[in-house]
């Protein structure tokens, strides 16, 4: 497994989300010739009704006032009235009344329905059968509209009430067929009014889940960056912060053996400038991972993660800087993934890491490492190396998570995060004598392989 081609991986997949949102956006904002002229007047309505909704329900119910009032005043009426004895004042009062509530429709609809039952009676019990009470569909669509369908009942009752109070005051017209077609054109435009409900909101729950979506693609895209940061740093560390050890410890020993060995200094400077030049090697294959690439550019040159075949290499170096290490391996690492691999390196890296640092001179460190069918132990121990015979560190990394310290750094927390993510333990503490005296420190990790490794 690559992890700079892991990491690599992850930058492009990123790449596509942010040009998509920026093509949405550019679509979002194209220009309005693209957009059809009765597109345009409908978003326009929309846009005024919004923002002015108490002028637009004014407008509209002017309009149906004017057109009822343009009614009455020609006499239209008289030519489908049962009666046409009614008084004027009371023809103008029941036609206001049926077109003025009209104003409170959207807000309070099932109100202006009660209201205007009383005017719909004196339609139909005076005979005048006036044209205005199909202004009583308009509520009815808003009803059917905005509120739950469970008052479809009483809108039912309120509508047939008084065209069956017209017909049995008028039994022997046709007020029984004007009444039926009333009541069929109410329940078609109750239909509408369900049908467009169903319609705005299927799109409102559309929109939201086009919002609950970006939302859980940045969410999903700024933790992906925050777990990469984290897998950045931790590889940042292990690299930076044992090859200094090596280098620190290779410089000490070829300052100490100048001037009797300049054969050893000689090779010390050889293995510093190796470990350097690794060391650069190492971090210029992680931050290439982090460079945006212009297109057509090359690829850069990656090699392959640390693996446990590379543990030999590895305590070779902390050899070279003057630590001796005797390692211990039971079983192969065949069954285990590369990933685990590059786990257990780093672990075993860390944890020589902090013998070199912390351990003083005259220290030796001995490595253990199990290979089981399920799972993988080790364990990193030191011993010895301080001059009034403790093994504290010097400044000792925490071992209890709950009270981290602030300039403890990253060792055993990236060690535990590390074999967190394999469902591992890592127990790390000093080594006491008999008497309770520490004379070492021991790291021992437990990482069980994943399932389809072991089936």
């Amino acid at each position: 497994m690559r992890g700079a081609d892991g990491l690599r991986s992850l930058g492009r997949g990123l790449l596509p989300l942010k040009r998509g949102r920026e093509q949405g956006r550019g679509l979002a904002s194209r220009p309005r010739d693209f957009v059809p002229f009765p597109q345009r007047v409908q978003q326009a309505v929309r846009a005024a009704d919004q923002r002015r909704p108490r002028v637009w329900d004014g407008l509209l119910t002017a309009f149906w006032l004017v057109a009822v009032l343009i009614d009455l005043n020609d006499g239209g009426w008289s030519t489908v009235a049962i009666s046409t004895d009614v008084p004027g004042w009371l023809l103008l009062l029941i036609t206001v009344s049926f077109a003025v509530p009209l104003y409170w429709r959207r807000r309070h609809p099932f109100a202006v329905l009660v209201a205007t039952v009383v005017p719909a009676f004196a339609n139909s019990l005076s005979g005048a059968v006036l044209q205005a009470e199909t202004l009583q569909l308009v509520v009815v669509y808003n009803i059917a509209y905005r509120l739950p369908s469970r008052s479809f009942w009483w809108v039912a009752v309120l509508i047939a009430a008084p065209q069956t109070a017209g017909a049995t005051r008028f039994p022997d017209t046709a007020w029984w067929d004007r009444g039926a077609q009333f009541l069929w054109a109410a329940l078609f435009v109750a239909l509408l009014g369900v049908v467009v409900r169903s319609r705005r909101d299927y799109t409102r729950a559309l929109v939201e889940r086009a919002r609950q979506l970006e939302t859980e693609r940045d969410q999903q895209t700024r933790l992906a960056a925050a777990a990469e940061r984290a897998r950045i740093a931790r590889e940042m560390h292990d690299i930076i912060g044992h090859n200094l050890s090596v280098i620190t410890g290779l410089a000490d020993g070829g300052a100490y053996a100048s001037k009797k060995s300049p054969e050893r200094a000689a090779q010390a400077l050889q293995e510093i400038a190796t470990t350097s030049r690794q060391a650069l090697g190492e971090l210029r294959r992680l931050l290439d991972v982090l460079r945006e690439d212009p297109p057509g550019a090359e690829e850069p040159a990656l090699s392959p993660q640390p693996a446990l075949a590379d543990l030999d290499g590895l305590v070779e170096r902390v050899r070279a800087a003057g630590l001796p290490v005797h390692t211990t391996v039971h079983g192969t690492p065949d069954d285990v993934p590369p990933g685990l691999q590059l786990t257990v390196y780093r672990l075993l890296q860390e944890a020589l890491t902090n013998t070199m640092k912390h351990a003083g001179p005259g220290a030796t460190a001995e490595i253990q490492v199990r290979y089981e069918p399920d799972e993988v132990r080790l364990a990193v121990t030191d011993r010895g190396g301080r001059p009034d015979g403790s093994a504290e560190r010097p400044n000792p990394l925490p071992v209890d998570d709950d009270e981290p310290r602030a300039d403890a750094g990253r060792g055993l927390t990236g060690m535990r995060e590390r074999t967190a993510l394999y469902s591992g333990t890592l127990d790390a503490g000093p080594l006491t004598d008999g008497r309770g005296r520490p004379v070492g420190w021991r790291v021992h990790a437990l990482l069980p392989l994943p399932e389809e490794s072991t089936t």
